[in-house]
Parts: C-alpha cells; structure tokens; sequence
C-alpha cells in the first residue's frame, strides 16, 4: 500500500501549476522521492504501533514508543530537520514550499512523529527571524542538527486561546537573564528524552507588563543549562486523548527556569506570530496528510473487499467517497502550497483558509475512509479509525478553525477594505480555465466578502466560518482547474481536480446562502437550552 501522493504528481504541481521556479523539477522531484523512501521504510512501520503503546510518564520521566529515538536521530543525520534552515548554521537553504511538501510525506507516513520535527523547524524560524546574533548561534546549530528539539509554550490552564490572559512570568536574574515561573499546558513533545536537551519558547509577563497582549513578552528557555544541570523545567502530567498517542502532550511546570528574552520586551506576541503562522502552514498540509493516507488505505482496501460478485471499488457511491477523498486532498495541497508561495498580502489573507479548510477537510475524507471500510474501519486492526482520531485535533490545535474564520474576517476582509481578497478572487474570474462555474463561485464569493464587510459585528462573525470555506473552496477550485485543463497533468490528478470541480465546487451555494442569512439563534444570546 502506497502512503503518499506520487513525489511526481508534487513535483509537478509546484512547478506547472503554482509557479514554483527556484530549482529545477529533476531536483524537486529527487528530494520528495527520498523523503518518500525515509517515510515508508522508517516512519510508516512505527505509526500503528506507536499508537497502540502510547507515550507514557514514568517517574517524572516521558517515554516515546519503541523505535523513535532512533527515527529522529536518523530523520536528522539525513538532513530533515534543516532541509529549509540557513546554511551558514548547518542547514541545506531550501526554499521552504520544499520543506513543506516533505512535511506532508512524513505525517503521512506517522502523523505523531511528524509533529516533533514540523515544531522544531517552526523554532528554527522564529530564532532565525528574531534572535539575536549570539542566540542564532547558540541555539540553531543544535536544532538543526537534531540535538535538540523545539516546542511552543503558549497555552495555561486558564488561557486557551485567549493569551491576553497568560499569567506566566519572568523576572530579571540581575545578571543578564530572567527566572521564568507558570505553567504551561498542551505542549506537544515538551518533554521526550529523544534529544540531549529541548528549547521551550515561552510566553509569559515581565513585572512591569502592561495588561492584555500587548503587555506579553517571549523567552527562550532550554530543558537543561549550558552545563547540562537540570533548568526548572518538570512535566507534571501528559495527556490521554483521542489520537496521536505517540506524541507526548505535556503539562510543564517552570519553577524559576533560567530564560532569556527573544525579541523586544513587551513584543513576544509579534515574534511568536512568526512561528504560528509557520506552524498553521504545516498543520494545514497536516489535513493534506491524512486526507491523502485516508484514501490509499480505502483504495487498497476497496479493491480487495468483495461485495455483490465484485471488487466494491467499482461500486460507484464507494467510488464518490474515494474520488472525494483524493479530490479534498488535491484541493488542499495546492491551496497551501499555493498560500506558502504567494506575496505578503496574499500569503496572510489565505493562510488561516489553509489552515481551516485543510484540516476540516482531512477529517471528512478520514471519516470517508472509515465508511468506504465499513464495519471494518471502525475497529482498529485497519488503521482507518486511526486516521480520523489523528485528524481530528488538526481543526483545534494552531488556533481553533473558528479563530482561523474570524482572522480572515478582521484581518483579511476589514483591515485593507478586503483588497487582497477582492484581488484574488478578480484573478480568479478572470481565469480562462473552470469555466462558467468557477467565475460563478468566485462572484459568490466577493458578494459574500462585500456582506460582511457591511454587516453587524455579530452577523459578520456568524458568517466568518462559511465564508473562510466559500473562499478556501474557490480557491482551490481555481487551482484544480488548472490541473484538469493542463494535458501534460498526472492522469490521477486530472480526474481528483475534475472530481474537485463536479462534487466540492457547487458547495459554494450552500455556503454562500450560509452565510448570508444569519438566523437570529446565531446572532442572538438569548439562553439554548
């Protein structure tokens, strides 16, 4: 059973379709088949059992299943961790769509593993982009390298995604630094024993911190010291959840850590943006992962089951939910693909689209999966329930897929009067390709955005989510179309983006209905029950 799209149809979809020109196709094409070939004979065999045993706390200590240890000490000496990182610390400089197609290879292949190294790269960035010279040179070379890991440290018991509420804190040590104190929850892989040491990065308040976000600084804060003592750092607790099993979601507490201040005081929560927004990115192709996993699992399956004389591959409803499947996963590629390679204005308008519509659609497309199994899928000896528990936490974690919808209304629709998207979806009805039916979506699509823009405060948040999917479904029409137009496309990746078109497009109508209409349960507050 195959795990992934084919490195070819990748290949040529970042370069025929989304422009994609900073190395040649032959080398683009190299990289995914290599990483496909580490996927499948590394990763793929520790997914289900990982799943099975589960990380575990013993003794104050976190144990990751059998065998990955040894997968990120191989997944780093073959140059994974820093295949986007800069050179001059000991990464491969490549351009970071690359890093992010490889992503989507490895969390097909053992979605839980992927999670330690796809934080790791977004750390990297974030010290990249705000450390200062001395911090880039003592931290990066060693998360490169696969020394050490990274994690983010937002989220406190009672600060969830509200981190105007983050009480966490640091004060000055007198000789440079700062002793950081709080607790920390969801932290995924915060405590692992995989790697020699593991860089927290922290948000928490100085004393003189003004209220709310503005009054939030962030801090660098490792595991141990630079002479390898302990640093107050404790897991007190991981947790017991649906799925990804294998990757340990840990409680932290930090009793007078010694940290040091990344960026400027009272500024943490401007730099974090910059890994979140990368981590919104990876989570995104998270979604593309287990829609396109989901769906070879059903496909292999499908054609070996039998029901009425034949094969229930060629039953054509068992056919609408696979061509779904690869349809959703097609659709979701470009678009973040596409959102990873676009300008500024239009890199921040579509990367909450990515992010929700991705992900949700990697849990329809699991939960098809499961139904093409039938009774089978909902056990667990077919891996098939595995995909949807795993799925399942990529619409929350990286900011809930409602967050996502109100950033694109307040963001992307209120704050440059809608002219990124307005320029989008102008580009979009002007495309000689999709025909009628695309150019009709994308003026569903622009009527909607004039709406909200006028709209009551409450009703435009009402509309937010249908509307991140009408803009999120066009766009990814628009991309698809491309696909099914071009001759010289992978046949498998014509027939998906046909698919696309003829089953996920006309959803348009419902949304843009959805949206449009408010009911007065939504926008009131009036008791539910």
């Amino acid at each position: 059973m195959t795990l992934t799209a084919p490195p070819a149809e990748t290949a040529w979809l970042l370069h025929h379709v989304l422009g994609f020109d900073a190395m040649a196709e032959g080398d683009t094409l190299a990289i995914l088949e290599e990483a496909t070939r580490f996927a499948g004979g590394v990763l793929a065999p520790l997914d289900q059992p990982g799943d099975l045993a589960g990380a575990r706390l013993h003794d104050g200590e976190v144990r990751v299943p059998d065998g990955f240890t040894e997968a990120y000490a191989a997944f780093a000496a073959g140059g994974w961790v820093g295949l986007a990182a800069p050179e001059g610390q000991g990464g491969q400089g490549l351009p970071a769509a690359i890093g992010l197609a490889a992503h989507e290879i490895f969390t097909s292949a053992n979605f839980a593993f992927g999670l330690c190294p796809m934080l790791t790269q977004d750390a990297i960035l974030l010290i990249e982009a705000h450390g200062t010279p001395d911090q880039q040179a003592r931290f990066l070379p060693r998360l490169i390298a696969g020394d050490w890991t990274g994690t983010m440290c937002l989220t406190e018991p009672q600060a969830g995604s509200d981190l105007a509420a983050v009480r966490a804190r640091a004060v000055p040590d007198g000789v440079g630094g700062f002793r950081l104190s709080g607790q920390k929850i969801y932290i995924t892989f915060g405590e692992h024993g995989m790697t020699e040491n593991i860089l927290h990065l922290v948000l928490a308040r100085l004393p003189d911190a003004p209220a709310g976000s503005a009054g939030i600084s962030l801090f660098a804060v490792p595991k141990r010291r630079a002479d390898g003592a302990p640093n107050g750092v404790r897991c007190l607790a991981i947790e017991r959840k649906l799925g990804i099993h294998a990757s340990p979601t840990c409680t932290l507490a930090f009793e007078a850590a010694g940290a040091e201040l990344v960026g400027p005081m009272h500024g943490g929560l401007a730099c974090m943006f910059a890994m979140m927004n990368a981590a919104r990115l990876g989570v995104a192709m998270q979604g593309v992962a287990v829609a396109e996993r989901a769906f070879r699992r059903a496909v292999a399956y499908a054609g070996q089951r039998e029901q009425g004389g034949a094969p229930i591959v060629h039953h054509p409803d068992v056919r609408r939910m696979l061509l779904t499947m690869r349809a959703l996963a097609l659709g979701g590629r470009l678009l973040t693909l596409h959102a990873a390679l676009a300008p500024p204005a239009r890199a921040a308008l579509l990367i909450p689209v990515a992010k929700a519509w991705a992900t949700d659609a990697g849990v329809e497309a699991a939960s098809l999966g499961v139904q093409v199994h039938g009774g089978a899928g909902y056990v667990e000896a077919t891996g098939a329930a595995q995909h949807l528990r795993d799925a399942r936490i990529a619409p929350i974690y990286e900011g809930s897929n409602g967050i996502q919808a109100l950033t694109l209304l307040r963001r992307g629709l209120m704050r440059d009067q809608g002219a990124a998207c307005a320029a989008l979806l102008a580009g979009i009805a002007a495309a000689e390709e999709g025909g009628e039916a695309l150019r009709h979506a994308a003026r569903l699509a622009a009527e909607g955005a004039a709406w909200l823009r006028q709209a009551a405060p409450r009703e435009a948040e009402a509309g937010a989510t249908p509307f991140l999917h009408l803009l999120g479904t066009v766009t990814a029409g628009w991309l698809c179309a491309r696909v099914a137009a071009d001759p010289s496309a992978p046949p498998p990746a014509r027939v998906a983006a046909t698919v696309f078109a003829e089953q996920v497009l006309p959803r348009v109508h419902f949304l843009a209905h959805a949206l449009a209409t408010p009911s007065a349960a939504l926008v009131g507050t009036q008791p539910i029950l």
